[in-house]
């Protein structure tokens, strides 16, 4: 029978590790919430050797995107310029969104257009940018919760009758205060694919998160991501012994508190 787990770290590899480690013994856990503390407007602390041993596994026997690329199916922060407004972001994902959608995989959508575009056409027409609400509903001063979400699920498009549809895993993504000067970013997973892509989701929605903190004015402290159920993937326990060989023998070696180790600078 599954059972709830909750894993709480400030080290996003070590939170994942462990989340990952857990349902590969369980083979299925629900729900499974993972917390990723202390994060602040940079990139998450992660630890380097980790990401790539999964890195090189998923090349070998995973589904061809590495942790970065699926992080950037929730925020592409190679097109976020902190210094710029966030309408040139926008922008510049409209212009390549017709090249994203035409991988194999993005053809039923992909998350970050559902949260700048909800709704719209192939063209990015007539869709609604829930990012940007958020943003202009914080600042004109309405601090309401409920208005600070934005939805990924649309039942126009997504209630099929289809055995497996594969997209969107993430139904919702929630943005809340935390005191005065932080924010919290909530990721809510119908289900969630432990080795193939949560290492991804977790990275992605603390990029997002980080990304509406600054236009908020605020400051990145927490990303949760709620998954019902959590799932290895389509790989076998036995296929994936040895990268969880390696994952448990790196977290032994590990002080107490492993030092920040920024994991995209690491993956240029």
């Amino acid at each position: 029978m599954s059972r709830l787990v909750t894993i709480e770290e400030d080290n996003l590899s070590v939170a994942w590790s462990k989340a990952f480690l857990e349902v590969l013994r369980a083979g299925e856990v629900a729900p499974l919430v993972v917390v990723v503390n202390n994060l602040g407007n940079i990139d998450p602390p992660e630890v380097s050797p980790i990401r790539r041993a999964l890195d090189a596994a998923l090349q070998v026997q995973g589904n061809g995107l590495d942790c970065h690329q699926v992080a950037n199916t929730i925020f592409p922060v190679s097109l976020w310029n902190p210094n710029s407004s966030r309408d040139v972001l926008f922008e510049r994902y409209s212009k390549i969104l017709s090249r994203i959608r035409s991988h194999q995989g993005n053809h039923h959508g992909v998350y970050f257009q559902r949260l700048m575009a909800y709704g719209c056409d192939s063209n990015m027409r007539g869709g609604r940018n829930q990012l940007d609400h958020v943003i202009s509903t914080w600042r004109s001063g309405n601090h309401r919760r409920t208005a600070l979400q934005a939805a990924i699920m649309d039942p126009a498009s997504d209630h099929t009758n289809q055995r497996r549809r594969g997209f969107p895993c993430l139904q919702q993504v929630a943005f809340a205060p935390i005191g005065t000067d932080r924010l919290a970013v909530t990721g809510f997973y119908a289900t969630q694919y432990m080795f193939e892509r949560a290492y991804g989701n977790y990275l992605g929605l603390c990029r997002l998160g980080r990304f509406m903190a600054h236009e908020m004015g605020l400051t990145l402290s927490r990303m949760v991501c709620i998954a019902t159920p959590a799932k290895l993937g389509g790989s076998s326990k036995r296929e994936l012994g040895g990268l969880a060989q390696q994952i448990g023998s790196l977290l032994q070696d590990l002080p107490s508190e492993p030092s920040p180790q920024g994991g995209e600078g690491a993956h240029a």
